[in-house]
Formats: C-alpha cells, sequence, structure tokens
C-alpha cells in the first residue's frame, strides 16, 4: 500500500479528536434552531429563555467530555460549552449555516459567513464540521455546486492545515419523508453513492461522518410496530457495501434515533463487517436531558448528566472498544503515515 502522506498538524489534531484505541468517541450537540424548538417544547413557551439552551449546551460539554474523545458543539449556542469543555476532550466546530434555502433548488450549502477555517482555528478548533444535504440523484447541475463547494472547502481546510470532517445527509426530491418505508427502500444506495463519491480524494475530506446505510427500524427482527423493508441478511450487506465504498476514514452519527436504536445499528454495524473509526453521538446521547432540565433545573440536569447520560456515553464506549477500527486503518495503519511538516507563515 502507498504510504499515506498527512501533515503534522493534521495528524496531531486527529490524534486530539481520538481515544487510546485511535477511535474517535465523540459526543455531538451543535444543534441550532431544532435545539431551541426541543427547549421551548420541553419548558413551554411561556418559561423559555435563551439563556437555557446556553446553560444545557454548558453543562453536557462540563459533564460529558470527561468521558469522550472530542466534542461538536456550535459558537452561536454553544460558546460557554466550548469553554466548558474537559482540556482532555478534542474540539469539532460547526462551520455551516443551519438549514438551506428553500427557495433555490437543490437544498445548497452555505458557510458562516463570519467565519473561516483560520478563525475556528483561533478558537480552538481541532476540526472543522460542514453537513451537506446530497442526493446523487439530482440533475448534474446541481451536483457540480455541492462537488465544487466541497473542493473549495477541502482546499481551505489544506491551507489552513486543519482537518474537516463532512456529513452528508442524503434525501430524495420525490420521496420527501425520509422516514418512510418507500425511502428506506432508496436509502441505501444513495448512503452508498454518496460515501463513494465524497472520499474521492479531490475534496480532501479527512472524516465522513455518515448515516447508516439503512433506515434500522424497518429491519427484520428489530421492529414490532412497522413493515419489514429489509432482510437482516441484505441489510448486513448494506452495511459491508458502504464500509467497502469508503477510501478515508468514516464515523457514525445517530440521525436522532433513541438510544438503544443506535446501539443496536453500531453493534449491527460491527457484526456485518462494517469498518468504522467511530461516532458523533448526538440526541441519542443526550436527549433525554432536556426533560431532566425542564423538570428540575440546573441540578436536575447534572443528576441526569451524572447517571443516565454517563450511562448512555459509557455504553457506547463499550460497543466501540468491541467494533470500531482505528482511524488511520483504512491507510494501512499508523506505521504506513508519513507525517510531514509544513510552513504556513508565509
Amino acid at each position: 500500500m502507498t504510504r499515506k502522506l498527512i501533515s503534522r498538524r493534521k495528524f496531531n489534531c486527529m490524534e486530539q479528536l481520538s481515544n487510546s484505541d485511535g477511535v474517535i468517541a465523540a459526543l455531538a450537540i451543535d444543534q441550532r434552531g431544532s435545539m431551541v424548538k426541543m427547549m421551548e417544547t420541553a419548558v413551554g413557551k411561556e418559561r423559555y429563555h435563551i439563556d437555557m439552551v446556553y446553560e444545557f449546551k454548558e453543562l453536557v460539554s462540563e459533564e460529558l467530555t470527561k468521558y469522550v474523545s472530542a466534542i461538536l458543539l456550535d459558537e452561536e449556542y454553544g460558546f460557554k460549552g466550548i469553554k466548558a469543555k474537559n482540556s482532555n476532550s478534542g474540539l469539532i466546530l460547526s462551520y455551516e449555516k443551519t438549514g438551506y434555502d428553500v427557495n433555490t433548488p437543490g437544498r445548497l450549502p452555505e458557510l458562516l459567513p463570519e467565519e473561516s477555517i483560520q478563525r475556528l482555528i483561533k478558537k480552538g478548533a481541532d476540526a472543522a464540521k460542514v453537513l451537506v444535504y446530497y442526493n446523487p440523484d439530482d440533475p448534474q447541475e446541481i451536483l457540480d455546486k455541492k462537488h465544487a463547494f466541497l473542493e473549495r472547502l477541502g482546499d481551505e481546510a489544506r491551507a489552513a492545515d486543519l482537518p474537516v470532517l463532512v456529513e452528508p445527509i442524503v434525501y430524495d426530491n420525490d420521496i420527501l419523508d425520509d422516514k418512510s418505508p418507500e425511502f428506506a427502500k432508496i436509502k441505501p444506495k444513495k448512503v452508498i453513492d454518496t460515501i463513494r463519491e465524497f472520499t474521492k480524494d479531490c475534496y480532501h475530506i479527512d472524516v465522513l461522518k455518515v448515516e447508516v446505510p439503512v433506515l434500522f427500524k424497518y429491519v427484520e427482527g428489530f421492529n414490532n410496530k412497522n413493515p419489514v423493508v429489509y432482510k437482516q441478511k441484505d441489510a448486513a450487506n448494506y452495511f459491508k457495501i458502504a464500509s467497502g465504498a469508503a477510501t478515508r476514514p468514516f464515523i457514525y452519527l445517530s440521525a436522532g434515533v433513541p438510544t438503544d436504536v443506535f446501539h443496536q445499528e453500531l453493534i449491527f454495524a460491527g457484526e456485518s463487517g462494517a469498518k468504522y473509526s467511530g461516532i458523533l453521538g448526538g440526541r441519542a446521547t443526550w436527549f433525554e436531558g432536556i426533560a431532566a432540565y425542564a423538570k428540575g433545573g440546573k441540578d436536575g440536569l447534572r443528576k441526569w448528566l451524572d447517571t443516565i447520560g454517563r450511562g448512555n456515553v459509557e455504553h457506547l464506549n463499550k460497543i466501540l472498544k468491541k467494533y470500531a477500527r482505528p482511524w488511520y486503518d483504512i491507510y494501512g495503519g499508523k506505521s504506513n503515515i508519513e507525517v510531514f511538516d509544513i510552513n504556513l507563515k508565509d
């Protein structure tokens, strides 16, 4: 295998984002508009105040980064969480604007206009994260815009010498309900095609944060109320094909599924032969803490985080210990990586 060249800063940042096994065992709490809605629903509109979101993210970061290798935060609502995180935990900062312009075809991505990767570095980032809505079956003119966007992003990250994580979320223009059995049938191909595209060298993406290739609630044997869309052997094959399509490290996102479902997905992925390098676990880790905060305030949330929240993270860590692969395995192992120095002063 050809030796993999990685700059020293990027290599060090990847190590900072990973645990001692080389696995990215990270927490995601960069939700913005959706976080406001969740908090407002939990506490009621008459009680809600934006400071609650700030405090919630701060406490989640302060308590749970003791047990994870990194945390993904946004600066807009998570600025207190950035300061509160454990010093041993890596920091991933969101770099994209939340949502998309519904009046423009293609769900086109935009970066935060007041940010740059150089600015994220000054704020302590060990990586930048960008979410991109992606439909591999879109018209070529839409795909070209997104591909060019990612090429520019990759070049900026290379020039600033910081890892970039890209989170592609697949969609369809005709089947709008992405939780439906109809979407479940077409999701595997879309995820596989997306991974195959985004791990091409031209994008210089360091880590892909991907969805599992199936809607797990429709897998045979893992649901009681939903129709079966996938036989277990077919679902396992989709996991394996998606993994085999990647030429760069990839990690799984929790995509808002319940905690126990996310655990099942990760175990199923590992037993299916998917060579994933970790997770960015979001709502599956901390969602129930919102209700604890709404009921018991700061003390109620701390108690929940110290018990159930910590338990969620530690259970995930056990699963990763058994099934996840080091991020550098995709390159033939750490011994096959050549770390080089670059000069950014000119």
